[in-house]
């Protein structure tokens, strides 16, 4: 029988300078080289290509920046036309390969190994306890931090935005993915490089 070690998705060359994909869902958008912005849809993405579900596909060759969610902004070039979309290169850094590669894999292994939040990060209980959630619509309220990663936090506060919904969290951009008794779970839009640094943008002022 297959444990969840040999059932998870991981990345690994499958020739020189190429990586597996693994099928993900995120939503995000996408600039031509007109600049032209379009919503978008990533659908198997690795370290250095991706998929889109795209309305326009734009030229062979053509340069591309998109914005995704949780990973960010990547940019490259359209390779080839894919049914309802295109693929395109990512052009980035090796150390910006690594960390698209473990953002990949928990999103990717998010379902198949029911992770509630990443798990992947050690948690600790910041010396920064009091904050502030904000909501796109503009309300805040006052939250008190339970403990945090470098990639999501757990918060106590009297309201539940539903599991989803886009806030920010000090001065972090964040996703509800998880409520408890006396509050939520928020996932970084993005990996944070150190524990200092989540410390610093948990401030709301």
């Amino acid at each position: 029988m297959q444990t969840h070690a040999t059932q998870a998705a991981s990345f690994s060359q499958v020739e020189p300078g190429r990586f597996q994909r693994v099928k993900i869902s995120l939503l995000g958008r996408y600039m031509l080289a007109d600049r032209r912005e379009f919503p978008c849809q990533v659908v198997d993405m690795s370290p250095g290509e991706a998929i889109l579900i795209a309305p326009e596909i734009g030229q062979i060759g053509e340069r591309v920046i998109a914005y995704i969610d949780h990973l960010g902004r990547i940019e490259g070039t359209i390779q080839a036309e894919e049914e309802g979309g295109f693929m395109v290169s990512v052009n980035a850094s090796p150390r910006k390969r690594e960390k698209l590669a473990a953002q990949l894999t928990w999103f990717a292994n998010k379902d198949i190994l029911d992770l509630p939040e990443d798990r992947r990060h050690e948690r600790q209980i910041p010396d920064i306890r009091h904050s502030r959630i904000i909501l796109e619509d503009g309300r805040n309220y006052r939250c008190k931090i339970v403990d945090i990663s470098l990639s999501g936090a757990a918060v106590e506060i009297d309201v539940k935005p539903a599991m989803g919904t886009r806030i920010t969290l000090g001065r972090m951009r964040s996703t509800v993915v998880r409520h408890f008794d006396d509050g939520i779970a928020v996932e970084f839009s993005s990996v944070q490089e150190i524990f200092n640094v989540v410390q610093a943008n948990l401030r709301s002022e």
